[in-house]
């Protein structure tokens, strides 16, 4: 039995976002947990598809004794603000020195976070863990599948583990992983080699989703490649809206022999270079994609996914942009529903009027991202909720939404879901919690990339991808990338960065 300290601490950053993370998002958490620490940890995070769950399941069944440190997550925004990164890791760090000595160390990291102060949040707060500890304690990270895996992160730790689905529905499981692998560190004394090897491109959100081609055979492949003296292999397709010099695609790879992780990774990494053109796809504009969408229902195909990628509050996203819904109105969408948008003064004045009241108020683009404008409108307020429910879906599985106040409201037949907390539109439990059943509907607006399919997918007549106005373009040659290593390709088989 060894003794291993637990902690996590996540952020996925959008450095091209309007609102930074403040320490406030952390301890408020939304869609999971808020920050907690100590002895609650392990209670918190039960049966919650994360990956520290996952881990601590595995590490108890395997006997290891676990102390707590603290564990937090705040919604995708831009750059955590440095007060709140020191705070925390500050936090952290004291735990872990109270807790000392310790066998190992296992933390639940995002991979993709960027402060005010640091371009690598993550490979920091792994240097300061290495310095506490020391050389021979084994240290294990897992990641999101969006990490901006740098040479420092890989250069702090034992070994990093990804998540390999997007949806992510595996995280818990890579918990589980990291917990095997650490086990495995732990108990057998050969030593264990690492490699790394980035790719020169980014890869758009929508197309890095395990569900659909080239990633669902990619990953196939990766599984069949880690074998015999290859312990650990992941791939990370990375964060692209990150202006890092180390953003984008990684591959890492744990061996017996320097030679078997450096084989694996190379192979893999060749393997995803022969398919850059394939990860690309049709996206919509507003008004072509509720046209199609029409036509569709028309035809008999319904609900027609709408996925407003451009505004995903996933990625960094204001979740509070109105073109989808403009066009939506002003074409005649008859059955359309959009979920969800930010704003809390809208939810409020909806409350204060009460069910089915109307209110007359500018909807949206509250978040002040130039060019945007609000949806100007008088709503009928079909229903009110608070916001309190529990996620019902693969992705969110076991989590409870905190949304505060929320609303359902109708204007020229459209309906809009609207929130007082930012929550990116991945789970029927979102619409059920205002009375609207998903699969009866014509049209669904998501505000998301693609975790809203491991919900949404399997009641999906079809998927359209919309760029609406959003602070998250899908065609990164739009972003003003200043720290961008040379040589990356913005764009699938596109021209290089510089």
């Amino acid at each position: 039995m060894a003794r291993i300290a637990v902690g996590g601490f996540q952020h996925e950053t959008n450095t091209f976002a309007p609102s930074k993370a403040r320490f406030a998002d952390f301890e408020r958490g939304a869609g999971w947990p808020g920050l907690t620490a100590g002895p609650a940890l392990f209670e918190t995070v039960a049966g919650i598809n994360l990956p520290v769950t996952g881990f601590v399941d595995a590490a108890r069944a395997a006997g290891h004794d676990l102390v707590p440190l603290l564990w937090c997550a705040a919604t995708p925004s831009a750059h955590v603000e440095q007060a709140a990164f020191e705070r925390i890791a500050e936090a952290l760090l004291q735990r872990l020195t109270e807790a000392l000595p310790v066998d190992g160390v296992y933390l639940d990291l995002h991979g993709a976070m960027v402060t005010e102060h640091l371009e690598d949040g993550d490979g920091e707060l792994l240097r300061r863990v290495r310095a506490l500890v020391g050389p021979a304690v084994p240290v294990v990270a897992s990641l999101d599948f969006h990490a901006n895996v740098t040479a420092e992160m890989v250069a702090q730790v034992s070994a990093l583990v990804a998540y390999r689905t997007y949806p992510h529905i595996d995280m818990d499981a890579t918990g589980a992983r990291a917990a095997r692998l650490l086990d495995r560190l732990l108990t057998d004394d050969a030593a264990v080699h690492k490699a790394m090897r980035k790719l020169l491109f980014l890869i758009p959100l929508p197309w890095q989703c395990t569900l659909i081609e080239p990633m669902a055979s990619i990953y196939r492949e990766l599984e069949a490649l880690e074998e015999g003296e290859v312990l650990s292999l992941s791939f990370a397709p990375g964060f692209p809206p990150a202006d890092i010099a180390e953003c984008g695609p990684s591959v890492m790879a744990y061996g017996r022999s320097q030679q078997a992780a450096d084989q694996a990774a190379e192979t893999l990494a060749d393997m995803i270079g022969r398919r850059e053109a394939d990860f690309a796809g049709r996206v919509y504009s507003p008004d072509e994609a509720v046209r199609s969408a029409q036509d569709l229902v028309r035809q008999g195909t319904r609900p027609v996914v709408l996925a407003d990628t451009q505004d995903n509050p996933g990625a960094g996203g204001s979740s509070d942009t109105v073109g989808l819904l403009d066009a939506l109105v002003r074409l005649g969408a008859e059955g359309a529903v959009v979920a969800v948008l930010h704003d809390p003064e809208v939810a409020a004045a909806a409350h204060a009027v009460g069910q089915g009241g109307e209110i007359t108020v500018r909807l949206g683009a509250k978040s002040g991202l130039p060019g945007h404008r609000p949806f100007d409108g008088t709503f009928r307020v079909e229903r009110l909720g608070d916001g309190s429910f529990a996620a019902t879906g693969p992705f969110y599985r076991g989590s409870r939404m905190r949304l505060g106040p929320m609303a359902l409201l109708s204007v020229a037949g459209v309906r809009v879901i609207v929130a007082s907390v930012k929550q990116q539109a991945a789970d029927q439990a979102m619409f059920r919690h205002l009375g609207v059943e998903p699969a009866e509907q014509n049209i669904l607006a998501l505000k998301s990339s693609v975790h809203f399919r491991a919900d949404f997918q399997p009641i999906a007549g079809t998927v359209l991808v919309v760029a609406a106005p959003g602070p998250n373009p899908i065609d990164h040659r739009l972003l003003p990338y200043r720290r961008l290593r040379s040589g990356v390709r913005l764009m699938p088989a596109e021209p290089t960065h510089r």
